[in-house]
């Protein structure tokens, strides 16, 4: 006998551990059931338009029955078998060769079932190239203030946001953290500096205080996902890249949230003319439909691992790398956005949605920056005042009262104080719907988010 409602929530309560898990947060959970497209619902039957695509990654929308038929067709005709070196899969060779051509920039595929996995994997491939190429005291990382790239121990350490490292300390050796490249605050910029400049000079500050013979690899996202849709200067990545290439640092760009059309192409590293030595994916690969992610790898790592003597080999696995399943699933999940063209709406939907925010929220006086640009990645950060930037009062509990207004509205997305309190970052309402999302649905978001706000905030 399938249980109530009620006891669904009783049993969650009890025994299910979430992310990011505390029971106060739990009180009432939202149970989800089905979704169609832009749309997802919930147990009670109440539709709302899906803000966030889940968790970044139904990026060709709930409800694909093509999807599920690949899964199925796959399972029918083999559950599972090692991909361990010496055996494969004709999807998971599939969708490497795919991976390749879309990349255009990258030459070697490793799968993992996520995207703090697939980071992992980044930072133990950077210090396996260097050790393969006689520099074996290169093993630092250098990430960014609010970046996040995952909370398994290594991804953690890299993620650039205290509260996810209080309860766990200590992180791993060998992480290094610099300021972001944030055009809407002040930074310690020298006279005449962009914003990238600035940052971008903080990097090679780094990378020379550390030493550059002892830093393996500088990981970015190349527009903040969680830490607050903090889009970089055109200027910020070049620099970068550049900096990297002048002291032999690998440049890790972590496109799990910007990958796979989400910005308008299918990596956002593009839109710099960047190619980076390492690229992490997950999300929307499936779209959210299995667990995947990965890594792409450049000619030159590839050959690096090719070329090692045995006893030496790249010795890093997981049981479920290029689960057959999975890979028939991001197959098809390609071929329905080549089809589909949905970097196209990515781009035409996301140019509305922030025209959109720009025209709601510009005699708010609390909107301190609307963010977006790059396909269907933005946010509108709240502040106290827009002229001092002074973030909202943590005791007025501003994030949870617009969500719920917003829920009340039939939206669900993000909208939270930024993890850790940064000074440089305000409460943030989070947009990023699936690529399918209509013109309609776009209208809707930035009106209910703009209603939210103004019964939240009274202005």
């Amino acid at each position: 006998m399938a249980m109530t409602a009620a006891e669904l929530i009783k049993a969650d309560q009890d025994h299910l551990i979430h992310p990011l898990h505390h029971p106060i947060d739990n009180a009432e959970p939202v149970i989800y059931v089905r979704g169609r497209g832009a749309m997802i619902q919930d147990i009670g039957g109440h539709e709302m338009i899906d803000g966030l695509s889940g968790l970044w990654n139904v990026n060709v929308g709930h409800g694909r029955t093509e999807l599920a038929d690949a899964a199925a067709t796959q399972m029918k005709e083999m559950a599972y078998f090692s991909g361990y070196v010496g055996s494969s899969s004709i999807p998971a060779i599939a969708l490497a060769s795919k991976l390749v051509e879309l990349a255009g920039d990258m030459h070697g595929i490793f799968f993992s079932t996520g995207g703090a996995e697939a980071n992992e994997s980044a930072f133990k491939t950077a210090r396996f190239y260097w050790k393969a190429r006689g520099k074996p005291d290169k093993v630092k990382v250098i990430s960014r203030q609010q970046g996040y790239h995952g909370v398994t121990l290594q991804a953690m350490s890299a993620t650039g946001m205290a509260a996810y490292w209080k309860m766990f300390e200590p992180r791993v050796p060998g992480f290094v953290h610099i300021p972001t490249c944030y055009p809407y605050r002040v930074q310690e910029g020298k006279p005449g500096e962009t914003a990238g400049q600035t940052a971008a000079r903080q990097l090679e500050e780094a990378i020379l205080r550390e030493g550059p013979g002892t830093v393996a690899a500088f990981i970015a996202e190349p527009i903040h996902g969680g830490g607050g849709v903090i889009y970089p200067t055109d200027d910020y990545f070049p620099l970068v890249r550049e900096i990297c290439s002048r002291h032999e640092v690998l440049f890790i760009a972590d496109e799990v949230i910007t990958g796979f059309c989400r910005t308008g192409k299918w990596f956002a590293t593009t839109h710099w003319n960047v190619k980076p030595d390492i690229r992490s994916f997950a999300k929307g690969v499936t779209s959210g439909y299995l667990p995947l992610g990965g890594i792409m790898v450049s000619r030159d790592i590839k050959e690096a691992i090719d070329g090692v003597k045995p006893e030496d080999r790249w010795m890093h696995a997981y049981t479920y790398s290029g689960h057959p399943t999975c890979c028939a699933v991001g197959l098809k999940n390609i071929e329905i956005m080549e089809r589909e063209r949905l970097w196209e709406n990515a781009a035409k939907m996301g140019d509305r949605l922030l025209a959109g925010l720009q025209q709601a929220f510009k005699d708010q006086p609390n909107a301190g920056d609307i963010r977006g640009g790059k396909g269907l990645l933005a946010a509108v950060e709240l502040v106290e005042d827009k002229a001092t930037k002074k973030n909202l009062a943590a005791d007025r509990k501003v994030a949870p009262r617009i969500q719920a207004e917003m829920m009340k509205r039939g939206v669900v997305t993000r909208v939270r104080p930024v993890a850790g309190a940064h000074p440089a970052t305000g409460d943030i309402v989070y947009f990023a719907p699936p690529l399918v999302v209509t013109a309609a649905e776009v209208d809707r978001l930035v009106s209910v988010a703009r209603d939210a706000v103004k019964a939240v905030l009274g202005v």
